[in-house]
């Protein structure tokens, strides 16, 4: 299960102080133990002082060069994979405003140079417009959170300015339930579908659609987005977990990819929206 923020800090420091004791130790210097593990002494240090995370293989190679006991090593392990796991849950975000949420995925997008969004359930914040935008942020079932969503829509408007930017390439691949979905009125849904097919034609966008006939040996379980090769984000029902764990990260570019070769794509994919929309107008009352 994901762990809260405050134990997950202490158990990032917890790793931090076992890693940096067990080589001190052994009696090996940084400089010593980073050419065993063949990593700069500069990511020693920063691993031992909790300035930066190590990954699962990361620690696996530490542990390895300092030929630690079997049982110390593997409650060591099972520390470094909770570690490499975030969470943080939706009622946090509304406390401080999820307009701050925004803020933060826009850092992200920034950061990135190859983005692919798996949406099994609903488009994307970056392909929404502005009367989807506000449907989707509005408190649904007792139990969601209060929040501000003229700001939080806002912010998710100003974040899609990044779709402009060619020197970053997105992939958006939807299941037909996620394009059909009636999460709006006929109209917001007829104006969405039309602009994700427009957007569709940006040369640094390709989204995919997997129609429901088609067969597809895999279940689409969750929504998840992968940045670049260094981590990846899943959304539940309660908030959001963050993965950076290599293997994770692999496993989930291979289901993309799963899920990708089954898609229409393309002007196959954009005409498939805009009938989509023309189907939803004739739907208004």
């Amino acid at each position: 299960m994901p762990i809260e923020p405050e134990r997950q800090a202490q158990e990032r420091k917890n790793l931090a102080e076992a890693l940096r004791g067990l080589r001190r130790a052994s009696g090996l210097s940084g400089e010593r133990l980073a050419l065993r593990c063949n990593m700069s002494q500069t990511k020693i240090s920063r691993i031992e002082t909790g300035r930066a995370l190590p990954t699962v293989i990361d620690v696996e190679r530490i542990l390895k060069a300092l030929a630690v006991p079997g049982e110390v090593a593997d409650e060591l392990l099972r520390l470094a994979r909770r570690t490499n796991v975030d969470y943080a849950s939706w009622r946090a975000y509304a406390r401080v405003g999820l307009h701050h949420k925004q803020a933060e995925l826009k850092a992200l997008e920034s950061s990135s140079r190859q983005m692919r969004h798996f949406l099994p359930a609903i488009p994307t914040g970056l392909l929404h417009v502005r009367e989807y935008a506000v449907e989707t942020m509005s408190p649904a079932v007792t139990g969601d959170p209060a929040r501000d969503v003229p700001r939080a829509v806002q912010a998710r408007m100003d974040r899609q300015a990044v779709l402009d930017d060619a020197s970053r390439s997105f992939w958006f691949l939807m299941t037909e339930q996620a394009v059909k979905w009636r999460r709006a009125s006929p109209e917001a849904m007829a104006a969405q579908c039309a602009h994700m097919a427009r957007v569709n034609g940006k040369p640094n966008v390709e989204l995919g659609i997997v129609p429901q006939e088609v067969r597809v040996p895999g279940t689409p379980m969750n929504i998840f987005v992968v940045y670049d090769d260094r981590l990846v984000t899943i959304e539940l029902f309660s908030g959001e977990v963050v993965l950076r764990d290599r293997r994770d990260i692999s496993h989930h570019l291979n289901l993309f990819e799963l899920f990708w070769s089954h898609a229409l794509t393309g002007e196959s994919a954009s005409a498939f929206l805009r009938e989509t929309a023309e189907t939803f107008m004739r739907q208004r009352d």
